[in-house]
């Protein structure tokens, strides 16, 4: 082998368009630009958004508000939505959306104080309320933070 025959695979590479060689070419005189214009121009290019001078929408629409996206969201269980569960039972998020109580797992699950528990339980969440871990732990149930 040569390195003189040597050839690149058929295909492999692409002659670039030589604009402004002569009409023949078919790309002469304005090289495919028209004429005149700010798109003729070297460095006329038109920005995202630009409606001509007229002002752009997202600056005619009014803004109001802010949201953050760093928020937490939770679904929210209070104590007597736990009134379903036996005594000793673990409550985690998955026993949670089989009862029917939450609606999706993708979301984290806050316990919160509000009603009476009267069984001993072992609720897993990701966060508890103070008034909730009180009414648990007082019920002789232990808390897990998941």
């Amino acid at each position: 082998m040569l390195l003189s025959s040597l050839e690149c695979p058929k295909g492999s590479r692409k002659t670039k368009k030589r604009l402004g060689r002569g009409e023949s070419s078919g790309l002469g005189k304005t090289s495919g630009k028209g004429h005149k214009g700010q798109k003729s121009r070297s460095g006329g290019n038109i920005p995202r958004g630009f409606e001509g001078g007229q002002m752009p929408l997202q600056r005619r629409l009014p803004k109001r508000g802010f949201h953050n996206r760093f928020k937490e969201y939770f679904s929210i269980v209070n104590l007597k939505d736990l009134g379903c569960f036996n005594e000793k039972d673990t409550i985690e998020p998955e026993s949670l959306k089989n009862k029917g109580i939450i609606k999706s797992l993708k979301v984290r699950v806050k316990i919160l104080g509000d009603g009476e528990l009267s069984t001993s339980l072992r609720v897993k969440a990701h966060k508890f309320s103070a008034s909730a871990k009180k009414k648990i732990e007082a019920a002789g149930g232990s808390i897990e933070v998941i």
